[in-house]
């Protein structure tokens, strides 16, 4: 059965960090092409990265560009997604997803407020 559970979502101040992590089962991502979604209140879905198959390279929103780094651990089988200068903007339930193949977690809420 495949899954992909993310966590480390939460409530952070403007200029916060977090790191989100996606464990997935059921397939090796390394294998796929993975991305991380997410859909801010009222509005509609924007994939924020795009991690090709192998983590050989990954693309970026030019919204979260040179804030957000995504990665991959093959021996955990754990895509992760590290945000930094976090904005008001950047809240938004994040997904990780591989689109590929129609397989998507359950979401994390992410919040960004003073």
């Amino acid at each position: 059965q495949v899954q992909l559970v993310e966590s480390g979502g939460g409530l952070v101040q403007p200029g916060g960090s977090l790191r989100l992590s996606c464990a997935v089962s059921g397939f090796t991502f390394s294998r796929h092409s993975m991305g991380w979604v997410r859909q801010a209140p009222g509005k509609g879905l924007e994939c924020v990265s795009f991690i090709s198959d192998g983590g050989t390279s990954a693309t970026y929103a030019d919204s979260v560009k040179g804030r957000f780094t995504a990665s991959e651990d093959n021996a955990k089988n754990t895509l992760y997604l590290q945000m930094n200068s976090l904005k008001s903007e950047d809240t938004a339930v994040y997904y990780c997803a591989d689109p590929g193949s129609g397989y998507w977690g359950q979401g994390t809420q992410v919040t960004v407020s003073s």
